[in-house]
């Protein structure tokens, strides 16, 4: 079942983040805290803060790297990949969404630490909302708790194999 959407400041947030934001958190800068689901010697996963679905994460390198397959070998690349597909399962076993879109977004000009976005389409969300529409913050994001988002986070590693 979607949630309902409530608007969401993107310009606003977009002053407010450091240049990476990434780094920041794997530094464990205290001003961008984030539930980490699962994690690997080099690679993190965590809910996104601002979720546009419910479920949503981010998966990123401990490494600041920035080419999503030129700063990685053939090897560093399938085992991120394979460390993705553990988490979107996870995602897939306790959400049961009707799709799971996978990409690697960014910008050289802001949020450049390749990362990559797992977002869990729930059923019953209109086709006109899917895919882009549903991860584009101008359509608004989903209004979570902290609570909803810790006991999310929990369910996550068990579902993963990291609880």
């Amino acid at each position: 079942m979607a949630r309902e959407r409530i608007p969401f400041d993107v310009p606003r947030l977009t002053k407010k983040v450091a240049d990476c934001f990434i780094c920041e958190f794997i530094e464990g800068n205290p001003r961008y805290p984030h539930h980490v689901v699962a994690e690997t010697d080099t690679a993190v996963a965590f809910l996104n803060r601002f979720p546009t679905l419910f479920g949503y994460v981010l998966v990123t390198t401990k490494e600041h790297r920035e080419q999503v397959t030129g700063d990685f070998t053939e090897d560093e690349y399938a085992e991120l990949q394979r460390f993705i597909y553990r988490v979107s399962e996870g995602l897939r076993r306790l959400l049961s969404p009707e799709r799971t879109y996978i990409l690697s977004l960014g910008s050289q000009a802001r949020n450049s630490h390749v990362h990559w976005h797992i977002a869990p389409l729930p059923e019953g969300v209109p086709l006109e909302q899917q895919q882009f529409h549903a991860l584009m913050h101008e359509h608004g994001a989903i209004e979570t708790t902290p609570d909803e988002m810790a006991q999310l986070a929990v369910d996550l590693r068990q579902a993963i194999g990291e609880g």
